[in-house]
């Protein structure tokens, strides 16, 4: 158990879990909020399969802080969306990202962003020195923050 990791972040947005759904499940619309869009200016992007929901693909190439992967919609509820995400560098890696979408009384929507996977080695020895959670923790709590803006100015 020691070689998986998991990171989990959440907020509250004032925005119903439909119109979160439309912003995570079209991977798209990712560029409107996700937290590594700055990372690589050139980043070249290809969609391929349906544009949102189970099957659309996204697959991106960058500079060597973006590094390259594929994303995919493998589940998608009203309440629940999975992707499984693949890196292929800057190193090989395969983890899930799941959203929880839980809606509240008060009409707002708890959003849970959890990522899920094996630790590649070069994370295993590293450990001691960097904090998978703190670091990948950074960016989901950016992406949330991007993804509660972009919903609530709607």
């Amino acid at each position: 158990m020691g070689n998986i990791f998991v990171v989990e972040r959440s907020t509250e947005i004032a925005a119903a879990p439909a119109a979160l759904h439309a912003l995570i499940v079209s991977l798209p619309e990712w560029q409107k909020w996700s937290p590594w869009e700055d990372i690589d200016p050139h980043l070249g992007r290809t969609y391929t399969g349906p544009t949102s929901g189970v099957g659309s693909s996204y697959a991106w190439v960058g500079n060597r802080k973006a590094g390259a992967g594929t994303m995919k919609v493998t589940e998608a509820t009203a309440e629940h969306i999975a992707i499984d995400i693949t890196f292929t560098r800057p190193f090989k890696a395969a983890n899930t990202a799941t959203f929880t979408l839980t809606p509240l009384e008060n009409g707002s929507t708890l959003v849970v962003w959890r990522m899920a996977g094996k630790q590649p080695l070069i994370m295993r020895i590293l450990a001691p020195v960097i904090n998978q959670d703190r670091m990948l923790g950074k960016d989901f709590e950016k992406g949330l923050s991007r993804l509660k803006t972009v919903a609530e100015n709607h």
